[in-house]
């Protein structure tokens, strides 16, 4: 059975033209089986990431704001696309918004405990998947496709780690293979299309669990290696992968093809436009990554696979924004040693603190880490009970891919550089 599985982001369903667009895209693919997975809603995640933060500040004020704009939100969408107010659309997004509305009462009802904010996230949180593919599987009914919603949870397994849950793949691909091959047609019948939500799954104990930041590309890859498609395709809003983001980069080129290893390198570096767990399973089943603009449907885009001679024709570039640089040195001036780093690395692990760079001298240790709320307030208290801690916040992390020194004075011009740090074909530079 050959299934095609297609992602589509946050971007390409933040309004009603958007969702309409998406079944456009769909009615390209006459005849094709489809597992589409889908993301939140515009900037829906970071809005729900505000209301997080306020429920956990018993903020109740600020919260029933940040509830009641996400529902205007949804349901302005829903009334584009859906005139008439009888359709279920308006009752079951009405019964999503209630069960959301119930778990934040019932937290502050219950506890004025801090609470833990991993476990938080991923029950609220997930509640922007859960919306946009609700809306996007109804719209696609209504516009004469065969469509059916699936929930993420009851067929993608993972451990606890919640905000960035490990997969059980041996359970996850047999959930799957079960749950699609009943569902797909056989021989001759009309396609039909399975909208799944991203970013989710749920433990052995049924808690909703996320798979990282950006994570529905890795659900999409989760499903094309369960069901051993020979490709898939996330639609994004850029032709395809770029060597620079176009937003910033004003004369950013789009490269055609990517091996493998250099998208594992790209995406683990940052390239928003891949995540980085997406890359390894694909490769794995040497299943094909199309990367495609929604915009332009019928443009080639990128493509991502097993290629043995590959040579890259330009330097690519990725920035992170949002960095701190922090530098770590024993309180008694000894050298930094093997069990400091162990110290050092046990604390980050606690606290998920992923590091993007390090580097180290004789009584000194330095890493760039993304901005978390737990850094200040927990990992750096841990940080100061045996170190003398420094740190800079509000920096750019630029690395850059292949590079020659005229990419390199092209970032840093005008530029304070904290620290460079070079390899064979790739160099970072944290800046001010």
């Amino acid at each position: 059975m050959d299934i095609k599985v297609f992602k589509f982001g946050g971007a390409s369903v933040n309004s009603a033209k958007g969702v309409r667009n998406v079944a456009t895209i769909l009615g390209k693919y006459p005849g094709e089986n489809v597992v589409m997975v889908v993301s939140a809603m515009g900037k829906t995640t970071n809005a729900l990431e505000e209301l997080l933060r306020h429920y956990l500040s018993i903020d109740a004020v600020l919260m029933v704001e940040d509830f009641f704009r996400l529902k205007d939100f949804h349901f302005g969408i829903i009334h584009t696309l859906f005139p008439d107010k009888n359709h279920p659309v308006y009752e079951e997004l009405e019964t999503e918004f209630t069960l959301l509305q119930g778990y934040l009462r019932k937290g502050h009802l219950t506890s004025s405990e801090k609470k833990e904010y991993n476990f938080e996230y991923d029950q609220i949180v997930s509640f922007g998947e859960r919306f946009a593919t609700l809306i996007v599987n109804h719209y696609l009914v209504f516009s004469g496709i065969k469509s059916k919603l699936f929930d993420a949870c009851k067929i993608i397994r993972t451990d606890s780690s919640y905000r960035d849950a490990r997969v059980d793949w041996a359970v996850t691909s047999a959930k799957v293979q079960s749950v699609m091959n009943s569902y797909f047609p056989r021989g001759n019948e009309s396609r039909k299309v399975a909208v799944i939500p991203g970013f989710i799954g749920s433990d052995p104990w049924g808690n909703t669990t996320t798979l990282g930041r950006e994570g529905s590309d890795y659900s999409a890859a989760i499903l094309a290696y369960s069901l051993k498609t020979r490709e898939v395709t996330i639609w994004k809003d850029v032709p395809g992968v770029m060597n620079a983001d176009p937003k910033w980069f004003r004369n950013a080129k789009k490269l055609e093809l990517l091996s493998y290893r250099e998208a594992i390198e790209l995406a683990y570096f940052g390239a928003s436009v891949i995540h980085p767990k997406t890359i390894k399973p694909l490769e794995n089943a040497n299943i094909t990554l199309n990367v495609k603009s929604f915009l332009h449907p019928d443009s080639p885009g990128t493509s991502v696979k097993n290629i043995k001679k590959w040579s890259v024709p330009f330097p690519i570039y990725i920035r992170k924004q949002n960095q701190v640089l922090i530098s770590l040195s024993p309180r008694d001036f000894s050298f930094i040693l093997e069990e400091n780093l162990s110290e050092i690395f046990d604390i980050l692990a606690k606290y998920h603190i992923r590091v993007n760079v390090m580097q180290n001298s004789a009584i000194s240790f330095s890493i760039c880490v993304d901005d978390d709320p737990a850094l200040e307030n927990k990992c750096l208290a841990a940080f100061r009970k045996d170190y003398l801690v420094r740190y800079n916040k509000n920096l750019e992390l630029f690395t850059i891919r292949h590079y020659h020194q005229r990419a390199i004075s092209k970032i840093t011009k005008d530029r304070k550089v904290l620290l460079e740090q070079k390899t064979r074909s790739t160099v970072h530079l944290v800046l001010q």
